[in-house]
């Protein structure tokens, strides 16, 4: 029997607005024979800066079940000049066990409940970012956009679905240079939401969002090199300035 594919990837990120850089990330993985961590952090930068400062940082952790990542835990917190906010949420097979947001939001009677069947079958956010492409072809084809993830960030639960665009190549200005598969991605509101905010409205009927997926070496894992959305604002976009990716040597089996 094979043994489970294994590796890590050190990248960074560029966010711009219609060309104008405005943040800066950087975003590690280690996936190993039974386990995964992932971790994020970034913040605001360039002209954005002098208007609004803001940073974020999260993370999820769990195993590695038959090539596939399931999460056991997932943490974000974002902080501006105005007020700090942290999620939590513990996880068990998809379902959803524990989960807080701190400081407690106020109730808005607006927003759609989150019931306990929202709760179940779910990705935390990190990890429905990360494709796994099943079978034994070559990942980075058209079929790795076959796929869909509902997700549930603490606050609401959404469906996202891809569809295929293109195959292109790219290069990173450090590390990765090769192809990519580009999928478009259609966002659903199912809870948790105010169906009036005018950002849900807008991404609800977005047709023009998409993402560029990379490999992670050793893997079977997918993960976004590059993202575009069209704002009423300019093209938003997160590109990777750095996609470095190592695939880990599986351990040797000791025989008898």
């Amino acid at each position: 029997m094979p043994a489970f594919a294994q590796g890590k990837l050190e990248a960074q990120y560029e966010a711009t607005l219609a060309g104008i850089p405005v943040g800066r990330g950087a975003w590690n993985i280690e996936i190993s024979e039974d386990q995964f961590s992932a971790s994020a952090v970034g913040g605001t930068a360039g002209l954005l800066k002098t208007f609004a400062s803001g940073s974020g940082a999260g993370a999820s952790q769990g195993r590695v079940v038959n090539g596939a990542l399931v999460s056991s835990s997932y943490s974000a917190s974002t902080t501006t000049s105005k007020k700090t906010e942290a999620i939590r949420m513990v996880l068990n097979n998809g379902t959803i066990k524990d989960f807080a947001i701190e400081p407690e939001p106020p109730v808005d009677p607006d927003r759609i409940p989150i019931t306990e069947a929202h709760k179940r079958g779910v990705f935390d956010p990190m990890t429905g970012s990360m494709l796994r492409v099943p079978g034994t072809a070559d990942p980075l084809s058209p079929e790795a956009c076959r796929a869909s993830a509902a997700v549930f960030d603490g606050r609401m639960r959404y469906d996202l679905k891809l569809d295929f665009k293109r195959m292109e190549t790219v290069k990173a200005e450090k590390g990765y240079h090769g192809p990519v598969v580009v999928c478009a991605i259609y966002f659903s509101p199912v809870a948790g939401y105010i169906p009036d905010r005018p950002v849900i409205k807008y991404l609800t009927a977005a047709r023009n969002m998409e993402i560029a997926f990379a490999p992670v070496l050793g893997t079977r894992i997918l993960v976004p090199f590059r993202m575009v959305i069209p704002t009423p604002l300019g093209t938003a976009m997160l590109e990777a300035t750095q996609f470095i990716t190592t695939a880990t040597p599986p351990h040797v089996a000791k025989t008898n």
